[in-house]
């Protein structure tokens, strides 16, 4: 059965998430501030996270920083949930590693769809895939979600090395933001590809020592930078 941890300190955001995950058929744990989710999470081993950002002590925030820090949980589905839609609050929450943000007040089938989304994608990713591929210096192990760049292991998220697979299992193809958006985070956000720019920048951060790796092509999208190596697998 699929476990979602909730962590909220709104008593009706409780019961009104809690009621609509449960009719679906999940199991629903519930945090009220951060320490004790991230006490929790060892625990109880959720299969998603639905992270409020306004958290008394330890806020949204930090606790999705502490959660991809960890190795055990650093590729685990985080939806965070807040009543600031600011274009900059929400690009904070995806530089920090969350895999979606949805602003309040929202709507339970709107939040249902996302999660839906969020678990087919990791239903797909835990599927056979080879045991890895190369692209020069870099080396990445679908199946178990490690990196490693010159021999050296590189801490993803889940988000960012969905993006890298996609490059390099078609190293030669340009992907366009919306394509990315859709087979990423599974569904479409009409007009939200600053969501994909904002995971491309953090993965180039992170693979700046074999800079530039994935390059932009003007008014189309993305690839594998053509002139850094060629891939020793295709």
């Amino acid at each position: 059965m699929v476990k979602i941890l909730l962590v909220e300190d709104d008593v009706i955001i409780q019961e009104l998430v809690t009621y609509n995950l449960q009719r679906e058929g999940y199991t629903v744990i519930i945090a009220e501030e951060g320490n004790c989710a991230l006490q929790l999470l060892s625990k109880e081993k959720p299969d998603l996270v639905l992270l409020d950002v306004m958290l008394p002590e330890l806020d949204g925030l930090e606790v999705c920083k502490k959660i991809r820090g960890n190795q055990e949980t650093a590729s685990l589905p985080i939806i965070m949930l807040s009543a600031r839609d600011e274009v900059a609050d929400r690009v904070i929450g995806l530089e920090l590693g969350a895999d979606d943000y949805v602003t309040k007040p929202f709507s339970p089938r709107e939040l249902l769809a996302r999660i839906k989304a969020r678990l087919r994608e990791e239903k797909r990713n835990s599927t056979p895939q080879p045991t890895s591929i190369t692209w020069g210096d870099l080396e990445i192990w679908p199946e178990s979600y490690m990196v490693t760049v010159k021999g050296e292991y590189v801490t993803l998220t889940g988000k960012e090395f969905d993006l890298l697979h996609i490059f390099m299992k078609r190293p030669n193809q340009v992907f366009s933001r919306e394509y990315l958006l859709q087979k990423v985070w599974g569904y479409t956000i009409s007009g939200d590809t600053r969501t994909v720019d904002v995971h491309i920048s953090n993965l180039r951060s992170k693979l700046k020592s074999i800079s530039p790796i994935i390059e932009s092509v003007r008014g189309v999208g993305y690839r594998l930078a053509i002139n850094y190596s060629k891939s020793k697998d295709f």
